[in-house]
């Protein structure tokens, strides 16, 4: 079956450019365009899209209010939030509208269509880059707790050789580094390919749905350091 998407951006060339990328996918169907979040609403109501990906900044009814009304009207929509924001406050309130997904327009093709994969099968995704600030905020909390605890040590790094292999220990520090597969690939000399079933083995064996669970599972058990 086809994953039907809606695509709402005011930019028509990076509109455009979007859909070409998801036109090259022949599981994906770029049912509708819009170019405005007051036109989300109609759209979804006329073409039932499994995902809609949703510019956070249009003139009149933004990213933000227009995914909230989405999912009010529709718990079931899945949304892809589009942003030059890396800011984790932006993320944060993205997240809380329900949004299933955060991509930087700085994102490559694999990016998005990895997104939009991962989103439509339930999943969510955050870009690399957004995971890696989200991550350190959150082991900045840690940090600030523990201290208020009177903490003086810092968390012993455990690797979960019990859990995954140490190719997979590797794969995940660089996730939590806010890597790309592609990043990954490069940096262990390995393929895109094999990075991809790597981090497949390693949400299944963490038993969770996606890289950004992984990760912050990965902090809370000190498997993984944050820079």
């Amino acid at each position: 079956m086809k994953t039907n998407i809606v695509i709402i951006d005011d930019h028509q060339l990076f509109r455009e450019g979007v859909k070409r990328i998801l036109d090259f996918e022949a599981s994906f169907d770029v049912v509708a365009e819009g170019d405005d979040g007051s036109e989300a609403m109609n759209l979804v109501e006329t073409y039932h899209p499994d995902v809609v990906i949703m510019d956070i900044n249009m003139p009149n009814v933004n990213g933000i209010e227009a995914t909230q009304q989405l999912i009010q009207q529709y718990p079931e929509t899945k949304v892809i939030i589009l942003s030059i924001h890396d800011d984790e406050n932006y993320v944060q309130h993205a997240l809380k509208t329900g949004a299933q997904g955060y991509l930087l327009k700085e994102m490559d093709a694999d990016a998005l269509i990895e997104a939009v994969r991962v989103v439509a099968d339930g999943g969510s995704y955050l870009h690399p880059k957004v995971t890696h600030n989200l991550v350190k905020e959150y082991r900045r909390l840690v940090s600030d707790e523990n201290a208020n605890q009177d903490t003086i040590h810092a968390p012993e790094i455990r690797r979960p050789l019990h859990l995954l292999t140490r190719r997979e220990c590797e794969v995940l520090q660089l996730l939590a580094d806010g890597q790309s597969n592609r990043a990954i690939g490069e940096t262990l000399y390995i393929s895109e390919k094999t990075v991809k079933n790597h981090v497949s083995n390693i949400l299944q064996k963490m038993n969770v749905n996606d890289r950004t669970q992984a990760v912050v599972l990965a902090i809370k058990n000190g498997w993984v350091e944050v820079k």
